[in-house]
């Protein structure tokens, strides 16, 4: 029973739960500062994350039922997505209800919430409910950025807040914008590293939509940007100018792109490894099986957003303490 729990924790892609913590963190201990509760925030923490892997688990039995109909898939040794169902370690149907477990979870959270914090949290949750349940749909058209920038950003930012203070906040709405930046950074990230994979399988991601990896590339500049913008905006609404701490990330945003230019232009290109590249957890296989290069680019845009989000957690935690 342990094992297969591990197996399908595995398979829901449990490694990309970071993302939502890093998110929720930040909300949480504004939250925190501004009295809401430790109770509510936790329970949302809670259907958040089983909202996520279900979003992960189901986008999987999309795409299985597409590829399934491809004989290059099917008669392909290779691993692949969707493996596990492919080589009957698992079944669809097994696939479904742990789907359907993910998504029970979420809603008794969502029921104990409500009941405690009123109709509102109905309203987030449906929204949240219709991103999960389309979320295949959304990526398929290439806008699976947007799904992740609307669910991760003001629909996380403002649930967790709503549910621990009771009400919503601008101010709130634009911590959200900044901090999205730089997860769905990361989600970016990794698609433009597929791009040539995604372009033969005829994959319409947003990357792919620009034509060509240079001008996505550039795309990826236009969204960091962004997101700096961001805490200089939340610094002139808040009067605080602790909000512009997270700008101290941009020569690292900087160094990103010019490494995610170089890979670009050179796949096997793998730059010195710098004090500030860490964490790079399991470097060693990695190196060993020769993907450095792939996930040298994807381990920096989720050091990125983690640098940035720990600032912005400091600039939070100043909001009693600067009033300009």
């Amino acid at each position: 029973m342990t094992n297969r729990i591990i197996f399908w924790l595995n398979n829901s892609r449990l490694f990309s739960l970071p993302m939502t913590f890093m998110s929720w963190i930040v909300i949480f201990i504004y939250s925190l500062n501004s009295g809401g509760s430790i109770i509510n925030g936790l329970l949302a923490l809670i259907g958040i994350s089983s909202a996520h892997l279900a979003t992960n688990l189901f986008d999987d039995y999309v795409d299985y039922k597409t590829l399934c109909k491809n004989p290059e898939f099917v008669n392909n040794t290779v691993k692949t997505k969707c493996d596990y169902i492919k080589n009957g370690t698992a079944t669809l149907q097994e696939l479904l209800l742990v789907v359907m477990i993910y998504c029970l979870i979420a809603l008794i959270i969502g029921v104990i919430l409500t009941i405690k914090c009123g109709l509102g949290v109905i309203l987030l949750a449906l929204t949240g409910g219709i991103i999960t349940l389309t979320y295949a749909f959304w990526s398929s058209y290439g806008f699976s950025e947007l799904a992740v920038g609307i669910a991760f950003g003001p629909l996380l930012f403002e649930g967790v807040y709503f549910v621990m203070c009771g009400r919503f906040s601008f101010e709130v709405f634009i911590l959200s914008l900044a901090v999205v930046s730089f997860t769905i950074g990361l989600l970016y990230t990794h698609n433009l590293l597929d791009y040539d994979g995604d372009v033969c399988a005829d994959k319409k991601t947003l990357c792919c939509r620009f034509g060509n990896k240079n001008k996505a590339l550039r795309f990826l500049f236009v969204l960091y940007c962004f997101g700096y913008l961001m805490c200089f905006v939340l610094a002139y609404f808040s009067r605080n100018l602790f909000y512009v701490l997270p700008a101290l990330t941009f020569p690292f945003a900087i160094l990103h792109y010019v490494s995610m230019q170089m890979y670009i232009r050179d796949k096997n290109n793998l730059p010195p490894l710098r004090w500030w590249n860490y964490p790079l957890e399991g470097w060693q296989k990695i190196a060993e099986n020769n993907t450095g290069s792939f996930y040298f680019r994807l381990y920096q845009a989720r050091n990125l957003m983690v640098w940035f989000s720990l600032l912005m957690i400091m600039a939070v935690l100043t909001r009693n303490i600067s009033n300009l």
